[in-house]
C-alpha cells in the first residue's frame, strides 16, 4: 500500500534495500525512514544511525533493510496533544514520532520541527495574564496564576502549546501583577515554538478582562485579522482554526466561545400560586446555561471600540457590538473545559 502525501516521502516496504532506505532519508525532511507493510501498518524505523550500525556490520547496500530497523518505535494515537509529544521527544531525546491509529496504521509524523501536514495561521492571539488570582487565595501571593502548574507544566504554557499546535505563533501576553515572573519563565517564546511580546498593564490601575486590547490596538493598528483572545487560566482543548472558520462564517465582530453549564438545584423547587398554594414540586431540578468559555475570536472593528487605558470588560465589548448592530456568534465547544479560578478548580485540572 503507498501512502501519499508528504508522509509518503519518508516511508519504504518490508522489501526495501538498505541503498532505498539511505535515499528516502537523504530526501526527507526527517532523518528516519519509516517501515510499513502492504496494509499501511507501521512495521519499524530506521534512523541514519541504524544504517550507519548495520554497514559497519557488514551490511551491503543492496541487502535487505528491514532486520536493522527497530521494531518496537515509540509511537503516539491521533489524539496525542503537541505538549504530550514534545515532551516524549525530550524525555527520550529524539526528533521523531511517529503517529498510528487503532489498528496501528501510520497515519502521521511529529517531528520536532513541526507536525506533517499541520498548516500555519498568521491571526494574532493575545493571552490576558494581568489578573492578580485572589480567588486562588495564598497560593498566588508569590506565583502569578498563570504560573499554576498542571500535569509538570504551567497553566500559560498548556494554552501557548495548544495555540501552536492550532497553527497560530504569533503571542501577545498581558501582564500587570507579578509580570516580571511571567516574563522570566516564558521569555521570546522560542523554546515553546512562537514568539511572545507583551503587553504592559499598570498593577495599580488594572484594566479588567479587555483592556489590553486597547494597549494592544494602539500598538498594533495595522492588524487586519480578527485576534483570538484567550484568559491565562483555562485548561481546554480546541481548534484555533476552526473557531476562525466559523467566525468568519458568520461576518462576525466578535465570536464568543460557548459551552453548556448544568447547575442542580440541590432542593424540592415548589410551584406557588396565588394564596400560597403550592400547584407543583419539582424535586432537584436541573437548569441549564450557555456559557462564555473564555475565548474569542475579536475582529479589527471591535478592535477600535476598546479605549485606550480604560478599564474595559469583554462583557462590554460584546455589548457595544450589539448595541451597534454588529454581529456577535457563539462557537460550541464540546471538550472538557476548567476556569482554575479557586484552590478547588485547580485541584480538579491536576486530577486530584
Amino acid at each position: 500500500m503507498s501512502i501519499d502525501g508528504p508522509l509518503g516521502n519518508v516511508c519504504i516496504g518490508q522489501d526495501a534495500t538498505v541503498r532505498q532506505a539511505l535515499e528516502t532519508i537523504d530526501r526527507g525532511a526527517s532523518a528516519i525512514a519509516l517501515v510499513t507493510d502492504e496494509s499501511g501498518k507501521l512495521q519499524g524505523v530506521l534512523t541514519d544511525g541504524d544504517i550507519r550500525r548495520g554497514l559497519l556490520k557488514g551490511a551491503e547496500l543492496d541487502g535487505l533493510v528491514h532486520e536493522y530497523a527497530n521494531r518496537a518505535p515509540h509511537v503516539v494515537g491521533p489524539d496525542a496533544t503537541r505538549a504530550s509529544v514534545l515532551d516524549l521527544m525530550r524525555s527520550l531525546r529524539i526528533s521523531e514520532v511517529p503517529v498510528v491509529d487503532d489498528s496501528g496504521k501510520l497515519i502521521g509524523l511529529h517531528t520536532l520541527n513541526d507536525i506533517v501536514g499541520r498548516s500555519s495561521l498568521s491571526n494574532i492571539a493575545v493571552i490576558m495574564a494581568g489578573g492578580k488570582g485572589t480567588r486562588l487565595g495564598a497560593l498566588t501571593k508569590d506565583t502569578p496564576k498563570p504560573l499554576m502548574t498542571v500535569a509538570d507544566r504551567t497553566i500559560i504554557e498548556w494554552i501557548i502549546l495548544g495555540l501552536v499546535e492550532s497553527g497560530v505563533t504569533n503571542i501577545y501576553v498581558s501582564v500587570a501583577y507579578l509580570a516580571e515572573k511571567i516574563m522570566a519563565h516564558l521569555g521570546d517564546g522560542s523554546r515553546l515554538g512562537c514568539t511572545i511580546k507583551y503587553l504592559h498593564e499598570d498593577p495599580t490601575k488594572p484594566l479588567n478582562t479587555a483592556g489590553a486590547l486597547g494597549l494592544l490596538h494602539h500598538e498594533r493598528p495595522d492588524i487586519s485579522e480578527p485576534v483570538l483572545v484567550t484568559n491565562a487560566d483555562l485548561m481546554v482543548r480546541y481548534s484555533a482554526a476552526e473557531l476562525l472558520a466559523f467566525h468568519a462564517s458568520k461576518n462576525a465582530s466578535v465570536t464568543v466561545a460557548a459551552r453548556p453549564y448544568v447547575h442542580q438545584v440541590p432542593f424540592g423547587v415548589l410551584d406557588i400560586g396565588e394564596g400560597r398554594s403550592i400547584s407543583a414540586v419539582v424535586e432537584k431540578p436541573s437548569i441549564e446555561f450557555e456559557i462564555s468559555t473564555g475565548i474569542y475570536a475579536v475582529s479589527p472593528e471591535a478592535l477600535a471600540l476598546v479605549p485606550y487605558l480604560e478599564p474595559f470588560s469583554m462583557p462590554e465589548l460584546v455589548q457595544a457590538c450589539i448595541e451597534q448592530s454588529k454581529t456577535v456568534a457563539a462557537w460550541p465547544i464540546e471538550s472538557d473545559w476548567i476556569d482554575v479560578g479557586t484552590p478547588k478548580d485547580l485541584a480538579t485540572a491536576k486530577g486530584q
